[in-house]
């Protein structure tokens, strides 16, 4: 039997401790201590430049930027959890020296004064890492995702109903435009004096007019709420002529009637439609309660069903999985967004690049051009070029790829021995303005071939639109990616770079929505998930330098959550 007595560490909760310094509980490479060297290291300018100054004493720009910043770097962007990691939260205890801003200040601070100041600081950290050796400017790694957006789901706009709304409305306005133009001669009959009927019957003929020329020549034409505002100007004038000289029943008058169709109806709805093809910019939708999110596919599609959310397209620029500079694009298309990304890239004049490697969602004539006129080395595949690395492409007969050319004639000779003769060249100009070349061949004689229907669904004959800029193009890139070997590597590691930091942010920090609304704010939350990310990846590799000068390790660090938390 154990006669042995019980013994217990001293606890006592109303004993005063001795020292009170917490600087001792923080480890000496917690990320805590490494977000309080980068923000120390900012210019104060870039902070207090938006402090006018003057009433209540505000918290030091720098204590509230390590607040937000640390709370990042642990998957917390919620305001309210901020303020009470500001009081429970060790680490941020010490970055804060005891102070405890509420939730509205610190929400305050980051949609409103950072909105200014987070490029500059952005930038700072960039230039940091790259003086430091953390990551290199040489080969810049592209790469975007689609990330929520804070809006109703359920609050979209779609570009092509509202063309559509536009249109069933210009009908009804043509009607309503000849009954005025009828009334208006059938009034002018009564009262010679009335100058307001002459100018409505001539207004509206000649937007009739208007009308009948655009349908002619164009797609569905369009009567726009100015030309409205006009035909109720001169409405109006009509009823104040008429009470000038006295006319009987004003308010029973047809162009009374008319006056108020066009004014309860027909104006508000059409300046309706064109706020929202404003706002939509040429976009196929936006969101009512955000007007900059746009309705995309995300990859979270838990139902299956292609279900559409609003979101934003992020783009980001990476080396040795830093991020070095990112932009925000309401085009869910990569391909559109990667020249205002580079050229992003060079208006803050920090990443001159020699390389810019992508994947085969940016491939297209004009983004490769764009890299051939500032002589970047464009590692980018082009859509289909793995795809005719197979076996089953090179034996496909519909594509005129694996037809024999004769340079010599200039011509095409499909598989049944038809001649693919040089027609003509052609243009295109797509919705965007950028213009193409092609040159186009026809086959002599389609008819009779046993290869048609697998060779084209077009009831005549077989034609190439052959773009000779855009195949020069892509067998540049194609020898690049498929024979040289240095563009292998580089382009092999692709995958473990702008991939490795979306699945940080994403999987680790929690990152899947927004929490702020519209562009400028959203690059400001974007920002600061990207500089959270930046630091994490330097305390890791400050971990793995400790760990190889301490034990002789090689071991690999990754991303994982136990290190980022405290």
């Amino acid at each position: 039997m154990n006669n042995q007595k019980v013994t217990y560490i001293n606890y006592n909760m109303n004993q005063l401790c001795l020292p009170s310094d917490i600087s001792n509980w923080v480890d000496e490479n917690h990320i805590s201590r490494i977000v309080n060297e980068v923000v120390e290291n900012i210019d104060d300018k870039f902070l207090e430049k938006f402090y006018e100054g003057g009433g209540r004493s505000s918290y030091h720009p720098k204590m509230m930027l390590k607040i937000v910043i640390y709370a990042y770097t642990q998957g917390v962007t919620s305001g309210r959890k901020m303020a009470k990691m500001c009081k429970e939260h060790i680490p941020m205890i010490l970055l804060t020296g005891r102070t405890t801003p509420d939730f509205r200040t610190i929400n305050r601070f980051r949609s409103e004064r950072l909105k200014y100041a987070i490029e500059d600081i952005f930038e700072t950290l960039v230039i940091y890492l790259i003086e430091n050796g953390y990551a290199n400017t040489d080969i810049y790694y592209l790469d975007g995702t689609k990330i929520e957006a804070n809006a109703n789901k359920f609050s979209f706009v779609w570009t092509k109903s509202t063309l559509n709304y536009q249109e069933k409305l210009t009908d009804k306005l043509k009607s309503f435009l000849k009954e005025a133009v009828n009334i208006a001669e059938e009034e002018n009959k009564e009262s010679d004096l009335l100058d307001g009927m002459k100018d409505l019957s001539e207004l509206s003929y000649g937007i009739l007019k208007s009308l009948e020329e655009k349908d002619s020549k164009y797609k569905k034409a369009i009567i726009y709420s100015h030309e409205i505002d006009h035909i109720s100007n001169k409405l109006t004038k009509i009823e104040e002529e008429l009470e000038l000289i006295g006319a009987e029943n004003i308010r029973k008058r047809p162009i009374k009637k008319l006056k108020k169709k066009f004014d309860e109806d027909f104006s508000p709805r059409m300046k309706k439609y064109e706020i929202n093809n404003t706002i939509a910019n040429g976009r196929n939708s936006f969101s009512k309660t955000n007007h900059d999110a746009t309705f995309m596919r995300m990859k979270n599609d838990y139902m299956k069903n292609g279900q559409l959310k609003p979101g934003y397209n992020v783009q980001i620029g990476t080396n040795n999985q830093f991020v070095l500079n990112y932009s925000i694009h309401s085009n869910p298309t990569d391909v559109r967004t990667f020249i205002p990304h580079i050229k992003e890239m060079i208006r803050r004049g920090i990443i001159l690049p020699e390389t810019i490697v992508a994947d085969g969602g940016y491939g297209s004539e004009e983004n490769y051009m764009y890299c051939k006129d500032n002589e970047y080395n464009a590692l980018i595949p082009y859509n289909t070029m793995r795809l005719e690395e197979k076996r089953s492409y090179s034996k496909n007969i519909k594509h005129w790829k694996n037809w024999f050319y004769d340079e010599e004639c200039d011509r095409f000779i499909c598989p049944n021995d038809k001649n693919l003769e040089f027609k003509h060249y052609s243009r295109k100009t797509d919705k965007y303005g950028y213009t193409r070349d092609f040159k186009i061949y026809e086959c002599e004689n389609c008819s009779d071939c046993p290869y048609k229907k697998d060779c084209t669904k077009s009831k005549g004959n077989r034609q190439i639109h052959y773009n000779p800029v855009y195949e020069e193009l892509k067998a540049d890139v194609r020898d690049k990616l498929l024979h040289d070997e240095n563009s292998m590597k580089i382009y092999a590691k692709r995958k473990i770079e702008p991939e490795t930091v979306f699945g940080n942010m994403k999987a680790n920090l929690s990152f899947k929505k927004f929490r702020l609304r519209g562009n400028d704010k959203v690059k400001i939350e974007f920002g600061l998930m990207a500089m959270a990310h930046n630091i994490i990846k330097m305390a890791l590799v400050i971990a793995k330098n400790i760990a190889d000068d301490t034990k002789g390790s090689t071991q690999k660090i990754g991303f994982t959550h136990s290190f980022l938390c405290a």
